[in-house]
């Protein structure tokens, strides 16, 4: 039997990375791509502010094809929809048959990507979908795997900027408050993730500069020269 092709929604952070990881370990399920959408204004993933050169990196380092989606800003749910629906309907014309989140504990984020793909062919899949009290265990996972990310932004209104440009580390958990979950699955902070048995080699990272916009810190990665 032939693993179902398959495709990975990439936002760079750690938790889509641990998907991809778990994924490759499915016999019955080919990642063949990664789906990322990006701001027209800013030219960077919408929440994580990473940019398409360093996502193209990530995309570099894995081996993999990139499949980009420009969205408009603002961007209406109905824009949105269409242009992914778009994206979808290129999938299934590649044989591509389900279509694989990062996406942790949030069952509202879960419920809207299924409704999302009724009818477009293509079966979601939640390959680290876990408890809301499993985030740190999880977290713990990630950093034993060896993989390697930083915080590339924060909600101030939930996390101190001090935490901004931070490794995602066992130093991390302990300094996170406890209002904070440890995987930042409430939108607390995000990652970009530069290394993990998954990437061909890490890629080296300097941070370049914190920018506030929308209500959000970000901080600017680039690769080391």
């Amino acid at each position: 039997m032939k693993p179902h092709k398959t495709l990975l929604s990439w936002s760079s952070g750690k938790d889509c990375a641990w998907a991809l990881h778990q994924l490759r370990r499915q016999s019955e399920i080919e990642v063949v791509a990664l789906l990322t959408s990006f701001s027209c204004n800013s030219s960077a993933v919408a929440m994580h502010g990473t940019s398409r050169e360093m996502v193209q990196a990530q995309a570099d380092a894995l081996n993999m094809p990139l499949w980009e989606v420009d969205l408009p800003w603002p961007c209406t749910n109905m824009e949105y929809e269409k242009l992914m629906g778009g994206a979808f309907a290129k999938a299934r014309e590649a044989g591509i048959t389900h279509l694989a989140f990062g996406d942790l504990f949030l069952e509202d984020v879960r419920d809207y990507r299924i409704k999302t793909l009724e009818g477009t062919g293509l079966t979601p899949l939640f390959p680290i979908w876990c408890e809301k009290k499993s985030t740190k265990a999880l977290a713990g996972e990630m950093m034993d795997a060896g993989f390697g990310a930083r915080i590339i932004c924060i909600d101030p209104k939930q996390l101190a900027r001090s935490f901004l440009g931070s490794e995602f580390d066992y130093q991390l958990l302990k300094d996170l408050p406890d209002t904070v979950d440890p995987c930042g699955e409430n939108g607390e902070f995000h990652t970009f993730c530069h290394s993990g048995p998954i990437f061909k080699k890490p890629i080296p990272l300097q941070n370049a500069g914190v920018e506030d916009r929308d209500g959000f810190c970000f901080m600017k990665v680039q690769i080391q020269k």
